[in-house]
C-alpha cells in the first residue's frame, strides 16, 4: 500500500486509521452528525488530497468493501418473510414510488444542467434517492416517532431502499457504455445467466437444508470463536460465490442473509458479525472520504452547496406528496419529508462503482460524493428545523386550542399516549364522562379514526384549562410523558384551583419526590406497576409459588414506600439499608405442604437490584 511515508508500516496505518475513527466520531455526535459524515471527513483529512498520509484509497477501498458485503448480509438478516408480508404496501408502494421519482427529478437536473451524462444521470439519480437509514432512524427514536403511522411508513421505504440496494447494485454492469465493443454472443450470455441461476440455487438450497445443521454442530462444541468463524465463512463464502458466478458479492451476502432469517441462530450470527461490520464500514467511508479531490470540490464549493440544497429541497417535497395520500394531516408529511432527506450510505458504493464500470468520470464521482456528504450535515439541522416550525404553524394565536363547547367531562384527562388512553379505558368503561386534551396533531388525528374525541391544546396553559372546563371538573389527570411539563400543569393548577384533585404520572423516582414536594393527590411512576407484576411472574417461573411470590412483591412495594417517606425528609440517597436488606415474606396463605424457599437466583436478585 502506497501512503506518501516510505517509513510507515501497516502498523502505524492501521494506528492512523483507529486514531482519526476515535477522535472524529465524537466531534459529529456532539454536532449532531452521523457517524458516516465523521468518516467521510477523516478520510478527507489523512487521504492524498488532505495530508497524505495515504496516497492510494483504491488500496483501503478494496478490503473496505466488505464492510459492504457484511451489511447487507445483516440486513438480509432483518428481513424475515412475515414482517415484508405486513408491510407489503408501504415497503413496495411508497418505497418504489419514492425511490423512482425521487431519481427522475435528481437524474434529470443533472443531466439538464449538463453535469452528466444521460447513463451518469441514472447512476446519479438513484444514489442521490437513497436516505441514510442510520441518520433517519436516529431523529425518529429521539421524538418517538418511530412508532406513529408516518414514521412506520418512514422505516418501510428505508426498508425498500435497502432492499434494493442489491438490485440495483447487481444491474449496474448494464449501464457501462458498450462503444465499438462487439455485440455480446446469445449463447455466452445464456450461459452466464445458467451460471447465475445454478449458483443462487445451490445457495438457497444450502440454506433451508445445511445452515442450521451446520451451526448446531458448532453451537454444541461450545467454541465461540468457531461460531464467529462460521459466520464468516458463510458470509464471505456467498459473497465469492456469486462473485465467480459474474454477479456482485453484495448479492451474495444478502442471500445468505435472507436465508438465515428464520434460523435458530440468527441473533447469535449478527452479534458475531456486527464488530467486523462497523470496522469495516468505517474503513469504507474513510476510503471515500480518501478519494473525494477537494481541488474538485474548491473549483465547484458553490455549485456543490447550490445542489445539495436542491436534492434536500426535492426529496422534503416529493416525500411529502407521496405520503400525503396516507397521512392523516400535512404536518405528518412533512415529517416524514424532512427525516428522509440525507444521502443513503449506498450512495458512496454506488458512485465509486459507477465510476469503475466507466459511467462516471472521476471528476462527476468526486462532485456528486460531496454532494451527498452535504446532503448527510444537512440532515439533522434540516429535520429539527422542520419540526420547529410545524409545532410553530400547529400552534397560531387564533388556535391555541380546540373550541370546548361541546365537552361535558367530569375527569380532564391531559395527554392521550399509551398511557393517558389506558386510564381513559378504565374511567369510560364506568360510565365516567372524560374531556381528552393533547397538543399532538397526529395522536389526535389517529384517535379520530377510532371514534375518540381529542381535544387540541396545550395543557400547560392556565386559558386552555379553563376553555376545557377544568375549574368544574371533579379531577384532573395528568398523563403525559414530559416531566417539566407535568410539573408546570400542577404549578398552574395549584396556583388557580386550589382543592383540585391532582393525578399525575410520574417519570421516575427523582419525579416522584418532586410531586409529593407538590402536594399532589395521587402520582404513579409510569413503570413502577408493571415491574412489580413483572418481577413477581419471574420469580414464579424461578420455582417460587405464586403467594410466596405475591408477598415478595408486596413486602418491595412497602419498602419502596418506606424509602420515599425517608427520602422525602432526607434526600434521594436515603433509605440504601431498605434496599439492601433481605425480605422475608410470610406466605399470604400457608400451603398444606412445605414451603419452597427462594432459589439462590431470586434471592440474589432481589437483594442486588435497586428500586428505580
Amino acid at each position: 500500500m502506497e501512503t506518501g511515508h516510505g517509513a510507515a508500516g501497516p502498523l502505524s496505518l492501521a494506528l492512523v486509521l483507529l486514531f482519526a475513527a476515535v477522535v472524529s466520531v465524537p466531534v459529529a455526535r456532539r454536532l449532531g452528525l452521523s457517524a458516516v459524515v465523521a468518516y467521510i471527513a477523516s478520510g478527507v483529512a489523512i487521504g492524498p488530497f488532505g495530508l497524505a498520509v495515504f496516497t492510494s484509497p483504491d488500496a483501503i477501498l478494496v478490503v473496505a468493501e466488505l464492510g459492504v458485503v457484511l451489511l447487507l448480509f445483516l440486513i438480509g438478516l432483518e428481513l424475515e418473510f412475515g414482517k415484508l408480508i405486513a408491510m407489503r404496501r408501504d415497503i413496495f408502494g411508497l418505497g418504489a414510488a419514492q425511490l423512482l421519482s425521487t431519481a427522475l427529478a435528481i437524474g434529470g437536473l443533472g443531466y439538464g444542467f449538463g453535469l452528466v451524462s444521460a447513463r451518469g444521470a441514472v447512476v446519479v439519480g438513484l444514489a442521490l434517492a437513497l436516505s441514510a437509514t442510520a441518520i433517519a432512524l436516529q431523529i425518529l427514536g429521539e421524538r418517538g416517532h418511530l412508532q406513529q403511522p408516518y414514521g412506520q411508513r418512514a422505516f418501510a421505504v428505508l426498508l425498500f431502499q435497502d432492499m434494493a440496494v442489491v438490485p440495483l447494485i447487481a444491474l449496474m454492469p448494464l449501464m457501462t457504455p458498450f462503444g465499438d465493443s462487439e455485440a455480446t454472443n446469445l449463447i455466452d450470455t445464456l450461459w452466464a445467466v445458467g451460471r447465475i441461476a445454478v449458483v443462487i440455487a445451490a445457495l438457497v438450497l444450502a440454506g433451508r437444508f445445511l445452515l442450521n445443521p451446520f451451526f448446531r454442530l458448532l453451537a454444541a462444541t461450545g467454541a465461540r470463536e468457531a461460531m464467529t468463524a462460521a459466520a464468516l465463512l458463510v458470509v464471505l463464502g456467498a459473497a465469492l460465490a456469486m462473485q465467480a458466478a459474474g454477479m456482485s458479492m453484495a448479492l451474495g451476502a444478502f442471500l445468505a442473509g435472507v436465508l438465515l432469517a428464520e434460523s435458530n441462530f440468527r441473533h447469535q450470527l449478527e452479534a458475531d458479525i456486527e464488530p467486523f461490520r462497523g470496522l469495516l464500514l468505517a474503513l469504507f467511508f474513510m476510503g471515500v472520504g480518501m478519494s473525494i479531490d477537494l481541488a474538485v470540490v474548491k473549483a465547484n464549493f458553490w455549485l456543490i452547496l447550490a445542489a445539495a440544497l436542491i436534492v434536500t429541497f426535492l426529496k422534503v417535497a416529493i416525500v411529502a406528496a407521496l405520503f400525503r395520500s396516507t397521512c392523516a394531516h400535512v404536518t405528518a408529511a412533512l415529517r416524514a419529508g424532512s427525516v428522509l432527506t440525507a444521502a443513503g450510505e449506498f450512495a458512496f458504493v454506488l458512485l465509486p462503482l459507477g465510476q469503475s464500470l466507466g459511467v462516471l468520470a472521476p471528476g462527476e464521482t468526486s462532485l456528486f460524493s460531496a454532494i451527498a456528504a452535504i446532503t448527510m450535515l444537512l440532515g439533522s439541522p434540516v429535520a429539527t428545523l422542520t419540526e420547529s416550525l410545524l409545532r410553530r404553524l400547529a400552534k397560531p394565536e387564533n388556535r391555541d386550542a380546540d373550541d370546548f363547547t361541546d365537552a361535558r367531562g367530569k375527569v380532564l384527562v391531559i395527554g392521550f399516549g399509551r398511557f393517558g388512553q389506558l386510564v381513559s379505558q378504565c374511567l369510560l368503561a364506568q360510565g365516567t364522562d372524560v374531556t381528552l386534551l393533547d397538543n399532538d396533531p397526529e395522536m389526535i388525528q389517529s384517535a379520530g379514526r377510532f371514534g375518540t374525541k381529542v381535544y387540541y391544546g396545550d395543557g400547560t396553559r392556565l386559558d386552555v384549562l379553563r376553555a376545557a372546563g377544568a375549574p368544574s371538573m371533579r379531577l384532573i389527570a395528568v398523563c403525559i410523558d414530559n416531566k417539566e411539563s407535568a410539573n408546570r400543569i400542577v404549578d398552574v393548577v395549584k396556583a388557580d384551583m386550589p382543592g383540585m384533585p391532582l393525578y399525575v404520572r410520574s417519570y421516575d423516582r427523582a419525579h416522584t419526590l418532586e410531586l409529593l414536594a407538590k402536594e399532589v393527590d395521587y402520582e404513579m411512576r409510569e413503570t413502577f406497576e408493571s415491574a412489580l407484576t413483572f418481577g413477581r411472574n419471574a420469580l414464579i417461573r424461578l420455582g417460587l409459588d405464586p403467594e410466596t411470590a405475591q408477598a415478595v412483591e408486596d413486602d418491595v412495594r412497602e419498602r419502596d414506600l418506606q424509602r420515599l417517606k425517608l427520602q422525602q425528609a432526607e434526600g434521594i440517597y436515603a433509605g440504601i439499608d431498605i434496599l439492601r436488606r433481605r425480605p422475608r415474606p410470610e406466605p399470604l396463605n400457608k400451603p398444606a405442604g412445605p414451603v419452597r424457599p427462594l432459589n439462590p437466583e431470586a434471592q440474589d436478585i432481589i437483594e442486588r437490584t435497586p428500586n428505580s
